[in-house]
């Protein structure tokens, strides 16, 4: 019996200490909770600023695109240029192939005409062989002005280093100086462009002797 008295009492004894260690909290009194304070970010950017901004960017975007579109047609000009020089030299390679082909075939007209000038038919069998052969003159000059071939007109016109090869220099009573009196072999062109210079003989004119004739064939001063 006295021992169950002296344990209730100890439990009584428990109880008012823990009451005790609790503070004392006022029912009406609110609790505020713990709230951890964060710093604020400053998110508002001045219009006046951002608006700088982008204008800088605006200006930079139309610069690059400024250089771009400079570059794009530098390009472009070159490329151009590049396509019209290799269409160019194509076409004066080919011009050159085709000159040089006409070139290999003068010497077969040159030895048609000879023929022309030595034959002299008589027979009616020569008389055909001629016709035959100038039939097959007639198409190869044809053949060479189909392709723009065309012989040069030499004879008394001046002598051009650049269309003539003089082969001789005479003195020529009919001719003045430094004028082709004589062609000695056919000079032909192509479109402008010389395929064979003209062989010429060139006049050096009348000569002393001739002036000198001239001069005495004048009347004198007091001659009746």
């Amino acid at each position: 019996m006295s021992g169950d008295a002296s344990t209730s009492a100890q439990d009584q004894n428990v109880e008012s200490n823990d009451v005790s260690a609790t503070p004392d909290v006022d029912a009406g009194t609110p609790i505020d909770p713990v709230v951890e304070e964060t710093p604020t970010l400053d998110t508002e950017i001045d219009p006046a600023n951002r608006l700088q901004q982008l204008e800088q960017e605006l200006n930079s975007l139309k610069q690059e695109h400024e250089a771009v579109q400079s570059q794009y047609m530098r390009i472009a000009a070159d490329f151009d240029n590049f396509r019209k020089r290799q269409a160019r030299d194509q076409d004066d390679l080919r011009q050159q192939l085709v000159c040089s082909t006409l070139t290999e075939i003068l010497p077969v007209v040159d030895n048609f005409e000879r023929a022309r000038q030595q034959l002299n038919p008589e027979g009616e069998e020569a008389q055909a062989l001629h016709r035959s052969y100038q039939g097959l003159y007639k198409q190869l000059v044809d053949v060479l002005k189909q392709q723009g071939v065309a012989r040069m007109d030499v004879v008394g016109q001046e002598f051009d280093p650049t269309l003539h090869e003089a082969v001789l220099r005479e003195e020529n009573q009919e001719h003045a100086e430094d004028i082709v009196c004589e062609e000695l072999q056919r000079g032909y062109h192509r479109d402008g462009r010389v395929l064979r210079h003209a062989m010429v003989k060139v006049s050096m004119g009348p000569g002393p002797e001739s002036s000198s004739d001239a001069a005495s064939e004048q009347p004198q001063e007091g001659d009746a």
